[in-house]
């Protein structure tokens, strides 16, 4: 017993919830305060905020320094080794991967179809193909580190995956609200409210899949990047409404783990070797 309450204390607590959502909003909010509060001083020497400036960058890995931030301060150098362990790993079935691989893409191509064309964005070589999916890869994906590995496992300590997933859905959607306001970021063309529901939406789906995997971050990271992919055609706001569904489907045959908590991911930190001999 000793050992087990060693190594949760080790783990982050529910309380650290605030300062991991405190940072992130400070961080990405921080950035944009900037360029509302003095836009003609900062445009003269910083230039304007798009997808491709460094400040559009920090905004975004925000949620990923808090998360590390919390954890070197909490656990260390050894909790944040340990963290990392989450990406050594898949923990999908082959029937849950092809469903990320084939079916989470197919709302972008209905909601294209909807709107009354294919909307699939102009490519170019291989080479510039490549190198947008891998602009993709390094940017939103690494959100996940802190929403859905820290902030999605303290939630389910004390609510239901599905609510704590609807939880996580409404601060990762007004953490992007900034973005909407701002000319220039590639959110600004964009609706707010079908967003905000597909974030839910999201949220529920990449819930019930980080729980499957047993808390793989590879799989949050995927599933981002399947969201951002260049490949895929510009299918919104009609894309909300079948992500939406999408959703359903997912608690439906989740019901089990997404209402009763079987197989919740409840710790941030993976436990060395010597906690888990001590709790056979």
């Amino acid at each position: 017993m000793k050992a087990i309450e060693r190594r949760i204390s080790n783990d982050l607590r529910i309380r650290d919830l605030v300062p991991l959502v405190a940072i992130t909003f400070s961080i990405t909010w921080g950035v944009f305060a900037l360029y509302v509060l003095a836009p003609e001083n900062v445009l003269s020497h910083l230039g304007e905020l798009n997808g491709k400036h460094p400040l559009f960058y920090l905004a975004v890995y925000a949620p990923a320094i808090a998360a590390i931030a919390v954890i070197l301060t909490r656990s260390g150098v050894t909790g944040l080794r340990r963290f990392c362990g989450r990406f050594n790993f898949w923990g999908l079935s082959k029937g849950w991967t092809l469903f990320v691989v084939l079916i989470v893409p197919l709302p972008f191509f209905l909601g294209a179809i909807v709107q009354g064309g294919w909307g699939s964005p102009a490519m170019g070589s291989l080479g510039s193909v490549l190198a947008a999916m891998l602009l993709m890869l390094i940017k939103g994906p690494v959100e996940e580190i802190g929403w859905r590995g820290a902030v999605l496992p303290l939630l389910q300590r004390r609510m239901k995956p599905l609510l704590a997933a609807l939880v996580v859905g409404v601060i990762w959607g007004i953490w992007h609200l900034p973005a909407f306001l701002l000319s220039g970021t590639p959110q600004s063309s964009w609706n707010f409210g079908a967003f905000f529901c597909g974030t839910l939406a999201l949220s529920v789906i990449v819930t019930a899949l980080y729980n499957r995997s047993r808390g793989s971050l590879w799989v949050a990271v995927f599933f981002h990047f399947q969201m951002n992919n260049p490949l895929w055609p510009d299918g919104q706001p009609c894309d909300t409404v079948f992500f939406l569904l999408l959703a359903v489907v997912v608690i439906a045959v989740e019901w089990q783990s997404m209402w009763n908590g079987q197989g919740a991911v409840t710790d941030v930190i993976l436990s060395g070797p010597e906690e888990r001999r001590s709790e056979r």
